[in-house]
C-alpha cells in the first residue's frame, strides 16, 4: 500500500474530520446490529438492508445528509468485508471505532475522475463533499479503484492507494542468509552484518520524558493538556516513521541481495503479551510480584525495533522465498563444530563454544544456525515449535 502525504486547508480540514465522523458512526451502528445477535432472534440486516435503513437516516437527519452518501455507503462494505474475513477465521472481529484513533474513510471511483497531476511534485485527489485536496507526489501513483484517506495521531493527512507491487526479484545466485532479530540489535545477518533500527535520539527521549512528567500535572481535558498530548504524539510519529523507513530499505535490500531468507518463526503477540497476576495465597485480595515493569520495558523494545513488520515486509517483496526456521537453541549452538551448551552464551553480545573455543558475535552466531535452516535437537531432529526465544536448559548434544 502507498500513502501520500496531504497538505488540506483549514477549511478542508474540518470537512474530512466531518467525513471521518460520518464514517465511524455508520460503522459503529451497523457494528452494533451485528453484534446483537442471538440465536433466537432472525438474521441481522446485509449490506443492501442497510443501505435502505442509511436512506431513511439520512433523509431524517441533516447533520447525516451534510456528509457523503459514498463515504457511508462504503464503510458498510468495509465493515461487511471485516465480518466476512473474521469468519473465514483470516481476520480478527470487527472492533468500534473511536475518535482520534485510526480515523479515515474510503473513496472508491476512477483514478482519472479522482486524481489528477498537477505538476512533477504536488497531485490533488477529488474527496466527496470536501472537494480537491493537494498531496506530494512522493513517487508514481499506482492505478486502483479505491483510496483511503486516513488521519495519524500527529495530526497529518494521508491518502492510501490499495496496490499490490510487483515482488523484488532476487539476484538468482542462491545465496542464503540468515535474520536473528533482537533487542539490542534489531537484525544481525548470517554474513556478520549489524543492523539497527533507528528511534529517538537522546534529546528527544530526554524531551519526551519531560512532556510525559508534565501531561501527568495538567490537568484532565485543559488546552494544556491537549496541546502537551499532540506534542507527545509528535514525537511517537517521528520514531514510527523512522522505524518504517528502515523497515522498507533493509527489506528491500535483503530481497535484492539473496536469493533465500531464512528467520525465526516467532510468536510475537505472545511474546509482548503482558504477565498475569499472581494471587498472593497468604493475603487474599493481594498479588505477589511478576515483574510486569520489566515485561512492559522488553515489550516496547521488541515493538520498538520492527520484528513483524520486517518479516512481513520482506514476505512481501520476496515472495516465495521467505523461510521461518524453528528458534529453538539457535542461541546456544555452535555454528562450526554444532555443539550446544547453555555456557556457549557468555553474555548478551558474546558467544564462545565451550567445545572448540570458537567465538563471535552472539547475535551473529544465532544469525548463522538460522541460515542453516534448523535447530538440532539432542535427537538430532527438529524440536517442537516453541513461542518464545527463550531455550529449554538442556546441555547434551550427540
Amino acid at each position: 500500500m502507498s500513502r501520500f502525504r496531504m497538505y488540506p486547508t483549514p477549511t478542508q480540514h474540518a470537512a474530512l474530520l466531518e467525513q471521518c465522523a460520518h464514517a465511524r458512526y455508520v460503522w459503529n451502528l451497523a457494528l452494533e446490529q451485528w453484534s446483537m445477535w442471538t440465536r433466537d432472534k432472525g438474521a441481522t440486516p446485509g449490506y443492501v438492508e442497510q443501505c435502505r435503513q442509511l436512506t431513511e437516516a439520512r433523509a431524517a437527519f441533516d447533520w447525516l445528509r451534510s456528509g457523503s452518501q459514498t463515504v457511508q455507503q462504503q464503510a458498510l462494505r468495509d465493515l461487511r468485508q471485516a465480518i466476512i474475513t473474521f469468519y473465514t477465521g483470516t481476520r480478527r472481529r470487527p472492533t468500534w471505532r473511536k475518535a482520534g484513533i485510526r480515523e479515515g474513510f474510503r473513496i472508491v471511483g476512477q483514478q482519472s475522475s479522482r486524481i489528477v497531476k498537477q505538476n512533477r511534485r504536488w497531485g490533488a485527489v477529488n474527496v466527496p463533499k470536501v472537494g480537491w485536496v493537494r498531496f506530494r507526489l512522493s513517487r508514481a501513483v499506482p492505478a486502483a479503484k479505491s483510496y483511503r484517506v486516513t488521519l495519524d495521531r500527529g495530526g497529518r493527512w494521508h491518502i492510501a492507494v490499495a496496490a499490490i507491487p510487483p515482488p523484488v526479484p532476487g539476484p538468482g545466485t542462491g545465496e542464503v542468509v540468515g535474520v536473528d532479530r533482537g533487542v539490542t540489535v534489531s537484525a544481525a545477518l548470517s554474513t556478520g552484518e549489524l543492523l539497527t533500527c533507528p528511534g529517538l535520539s537522546k534529546r528527544e527521549q530526554k524531551r519526551l520524558k519531560f512532556l510525559q512528567r508534565r501531561l501527568a500535572r495538567c490537568v484532565r481535558g485543559s488546552q494544556r493538556s491537549r496541546l502537551v498530548r499532540a506534542a507527545i504524539a509528535q514525537l511517537h510519529v517521528r520514531a514510527a516513521d523512522r522505524r518504517k523507513d528502515w523497515v522498507e530499505k533493509t527489506s528491500t535490500t535483503l530481497a535484492r541481495r539473496f536469493d533465500v531468507i531464512r528467520v525465526e518463526d516467532l510468536r510475537i503477540a505472545v511474546m509482548t503479551r503482558r504477565p498475569k497476576p499472581k494471587p498472593d495465597p497468604g493475603r487474599p485480595g493481594a498479588y505477589l510480584p511478576n515483574r510486569r515493569r520489566a515485561k512492559a520495558g522488553l515489550n516496547r523494545s521488541i515493538l520498538a525495533n520492527g520484528w513483524g513488520a520486517l518479516v512481513r515486509r520482506l514476505e512481501h517483496k520476496a515472495a516465495g522465498r521467505v523461510e521461518k526456521v524453528n528458534p529453538a537453541y539457535t542461541s546456544q549452538t555452535c555454528g562450526v563444530c554444532r555443539h550446544r551448551a547453555p555456557e556457549n552464551r557468555k553474555s548478551q553480545a558474546v558467544f564462545r563454544c565451550v567445545a572448540c573455543g570458537h567465538q563471535a558475535n552472539a547475535d551473529v552466531n544465532a544469525a548463522v544456525n538460522i541460515a542453516a535452516g534448523q535447530a538440532v535437537s539432542a535427537c538430532r531432529e527438529t524440536p517442537t515449535r516453541v513461542s518464545s526465544k527463550r531455550e529449554p536448559q538442556h546441555t547434551t548434544f550427540v
